[in-house]
């Protein structure tokens, strides 16, 4: 399964040693380049050398001191629309400089994540290019690396969760995964107005914030041709606890072409936590709140309940306290007269911790699946806790989770469940139990799936406090 070249001759050139020199004068025309950064995610574009490469060039001269093994490239379908993502299986890609091989475990395991939108259609790279144009780069920047090769089709913002959760679970705590997304910005507008809304693309990309990124594009007040595979990256970004962005450099085929009447807009942008040869932390820990905050977090779940309960929508709310608006995770817990009625959360932030906590406590009390929905009548003898959550880690093995401390995900081939740190303490039961009973009663995995080195465990701790 060697997959031929479709726009050798066209976007880069098809000899060998014509595109080699055309790349070594591209890295060599960029301006400074941070080279110290360790990498975890870029973007490049993805248009023919001429326009798009001198902005491809600092993409790869920015990773060219970091060491990967398995490059996983994420592009969008220019001309076949699907649902769900395509992923290449096994063999390799080829190009003037020779086959870049498939990481066929990476790949495989990828397609067994979730065998309902992930798949292998082949006639979607019958004419595709965003995956194609990367590799001559990646092939003059690093030896003996693998690809996994992806394309995501219709915009699913679902699907883009599956893929980033999928890509977080196989990579855990490998540090020699890149991933790369394939897109070019704005296409055909005048020069200035493409400016304009590259900045705004840009800036969603720089506060990493997949949401107001996928409706950005969405209402067309963005534009990023790839814009599922980014907002994939950035919901991975925030899953893995990414912090820092720098866009390397942005420009448009105007300012290589010299028309500016229709241009294409080009972006080089890179994402990392550490600086090559650092420690990484492994503080799990969140930012505490204050009891002023935690009031009124109570106050909004309570609200919102209240209001959807009787009108049957949730209300707007808004806060103006800078913590509040933070992006986390949050569970909101139902219980009436001591017994659980209701308990629901996103162990992922992907709002502000407000809105978060809004939207957990309307489906705490609407849609937890063990429960009828909350009625009127029982408002009055209803009561709340709230759980803020930390950004989840993964952990080698059970000997690493601390019972009363840490909540723990469980994760194997699709199955996954979640137990709050407070269960331990509610339940008195021993690791063993513990980790046992998440895998049975929450993933639907055999009892002893936590003992199994393909199984991911992930720890987070949680600010937990309830109405008095």
């Amino acid at each position: 399964m060697i997959k031929e070249p479709n726009v050798a001759g066209g976007f880069y050139s098809a000899d060998p040693k014509e595109l080699s020199d055309s790349i070594d004068a591209l890295e060599q025309s960029t301006g400074p380049v941070p080279a110290d950064r360790k990498v975890a995610i870029a973007i490049a574009p993805h248009a023919g050398y001429p326009f798009s490469g001198p902005v491809a060039a600092y993409t790869y001269k920015a990773i060219a001191r970091n060491h990967y093994k398995t490059i996983v490239i994420i592009g969008p379908s220019h001309f076949f629309p699907f649902e769900g993502i395509s992923i290449w299986p096994k063999g390799g890609f080829k190009t003037p400089l020779g086959t870049v091989t498939v990481d066929e475990d990476f790949a495989q395991a990828l397609l067994k994540e979730n065998t309902t939108e992930f798949h292998y259609l082949p006639n979607v790279y019958e004419r595709e290019h965003a995956i194609e144009v990367e590799l001559p780069f990646l092939q003059k920047t690093f030896e003996g690396i693998r690809i996994v090769p992806i394309l995501m089709g219709d915009p699913d913002p679902q699907v883009c969760r599956d893929l980033a959760a999928a890509l977080d679970r196989l990579i855990g705590q490998r540090d020699d995964v890149l991933i790369l997304v394939s897109s070019d910005m704005s296409h055909y507008y005048t020069y200035d107005v493409a400016n304009q809304m590259d900045a705004l693309t840009l800036s969603a990309i720089r506060e990493i914030d997949p949401k107001k990124f996928f409706e950005g594009n969405i209402s067309r007040k963005m534009e990023m041709c790839g814009f599922v595979p980014v907002t994939t990256a950035l919901l991975y970004a925030r899953m893995r606890g990414i912090t820092h962005v720098e866009v390397l450099k942005h420009a448009n085929s105007g300012d290589t072409s010299g028309d500016k009447s229709r241009v294409v807009g080009y972006s080089s942008v890179i994402f990392y936590n550490d600086l090559l040869g650092a420690v990484p932390s492994q503080d799990e820990g969140a930012k505490a709140l204050n009891s002023a905050e935690k009031k009124e977090l109570l106050k909004i779940a309570r609200d919102s309940i209240e209001t959807f309960v009787r009108t049957g929508k949730a209300p707007d709310v808004k806060s103006a306290d800078a913590r509040l608006n933070e992006v986390q995770g949050a569970f909101v817990t139902i219980t009436k007269h001591g017994t659980l009625r209701g308990c629901i959360g996103n162990i992922i932030g992907q709002e502000p911790l407000y809105e978060t906590v809004r939207d957990m406590a309307v489906a705490a009390a609407s849609q937890d699946p063990r429960f009828t929905p909350l009625t009127a009548a029982e408002l009055k003898d209803i009561h709340l806790e709230i759980s803020v959550l930390s950004q989840p880690r993964r952990v080698k093995d059970a000997s690493e989770i601390q019972l009363g401390k840490h909540g723990v995900i469980v994760s194997k081939d699709g199955h996954q469940g979640v137990f709050l740190p407070q269960v331990a303490d509610e339940t008195g039961w021993s690791k063993e139990e513990f980790l046992s009973q998440l895998c049975s009663q929450k993933a639907g995995l055999p009892p002893d799936a936590w003992k199994d080195p393909d199984t991911a465990l992930y720890v987070f701790t949680a600010d937990v406090f309830a109405e008095k």
